[in-house]
């Protein structure tokens, strides 16, 4: 049977009438606020800040305000079915839990919680290079829960390769490589406190665990952890890749490779003439364009340039299930979440994140019959209007 992902909000009432609560608020886009009481400013900074004036970040969602749903009356949807099929596997929902870095920042159980969390939904969760917690200690706490990982692309080709095989070797499926960020941008928020996670450690364990890495260090990172950090950022910031550089990806990974950042649709067509999988319509979130395009504005034109050659994902500025709707309805196969399942980690750990996620889902449950629709299958373009 399946899952009625909106039923949470029954849940959530008949707690209630025990006195219990949710952990954080079920609008996510009320969650930074929150969560910058309880973080400090420097990671507060670090996870909710944006590139230059934040411009990219507030066109992602305003990108989102110029669609409205027009919903349709009597077409059966008190039975639905979320489920959808990503690179050839069915997942129960159209939502991954996207990857985000140095999560220690926010929460010391970090990305196990969160991999636990995505798991209890069968949801795929996407490590990410920058990550608080080892490639391995993540999957033990994943369980049997689908799992991806990101690549910030290494510049040593040794170290790049032993990080995949690990991946690989610990049931990581899919391949995700960000092309956006081999340097960091202009990011005043940060700035302004010299504040960069990296430089104290967080978001290294997976580089400080690999062997072909260590083997590059004169001391131990347990030894000398400065000079380890410093040698790591090198290696994975400052040189920008090229497209003729992608088959050593295919080399080095057999299962679907899925290339993140893109914004153009001639960018997107080159991934499908290279032999990509998929691709993420994203713009980081605005953390790395400042006056960038709104990440929805530009789903619709790759979608309907590429979207039958590959897989065509989105992430940036999603917040709500209506959000999830329209980039369905706007060509996507499937949306990434970001922040907002870091604020939950940071409000309440591994209890928080999984209340964010089963808060979305059940947002799109509803908004999805609400409008007169059974399946993300039957999202178009015709069930938006432009305003």
């Amino acid at each position: 049977m399946t899952e009625r992902f909106g039923s949470y909000q029954n849940e959530i009432y008949l707690q209630g009438l025990s006195g219990v609560l949710p952990p954080c608020s079920t609008d996510a886009t009320k969650l930074e606020d929150s969560a910058r009481e309880l973080l400090g400013p420097g990671p507060f900074s670090y996870v909710a800040g944006a590139a230059g004036s934040g411009a990219t970040v507030r066109a992602n969602r305003e990108a989102f305000d110029h669609w409205r749903l027009v919903p349709r009356m009597l077409t059966d949807a008190t039975d639905r079915d979320l489920s959808t099929r990503v690179l050839g596997t069915r997942l129960p929902a159209p939502v991954l839990v996207a990857p985000v870095g140095v999560q220690s920042i926010v929460h010391a159980d970090a990305e196990r919680a969160t991999a636990r969390a995505a798991a209890s939904v069968g949801l795929p969760f996407i490590l990410s290079t920058a990550s608080s917690t080892t490639i391995e200690d993540v999957a033990v706490a994943s369980g049997a829960g689908p799992r991806w990982y990101q690549l910030y692309w290494p510049n040593d080709p040794d170290v790049c390769a032993s990080i995949l095989a690990r991946a690989k070797a610990a049931g990581y499926t899919t391949l995700v490589v960000t092309l956006d960020t081999w340097t960091l941008a202009w990011r005043p928020g940060d700035l302004d406190q010299a504040y960069l996670p990296f430089l104290t450690g967080h978001g290294t364990a997976i580089p400080f665990s690999d062997p072909v890495f260590r083997s590059r260090l004169d001391k131990t990172p347990e030894e000398d952890p400065p000079g380890a950090i410093l040698r790591w950022v090198s290696m994975f910031t400052g040189t920008d890749k090229s497209w003729q550089q992608l088959p050593f990806l295919r080399e080095h990974w057999d299962g679907p490779i899925v290339l993140k950042g893109i914004q153009h649709v001639d960018d997107a067509r080159r991934a499908a003439d290279a032999g990509m999988d998929g691709i993420v319509v994203s713009n980081h979130g605005g953390r790395q364009v400042d006056g960038g395009i709104g990440s929805l504005e530009a789903l619709p034109g790759i979608a309907a340039a590429v979207g039958d050659q590959i897989d065509v994902l989105f992430d940036s500025g999603v917040r709500t299930g209506a959000d999830v709707v329209k980039a369905l309805a706007l060509g996507a196969k499937a949306v990434l979440l970001g922040r907002p399942f870091v604020y939950g980690l940071a409000h309440a750990g591994e209890a928080g994140v999984r209340h964010v996620l089963r808060s979305l889902l059940a947002d799109l449950d509803l908004t999805l019959g609400l409008s007169g629709h059974r399946t993300p299958a039957e999202l178009t373009p015709s069930v938006l209007h432009r305003s």
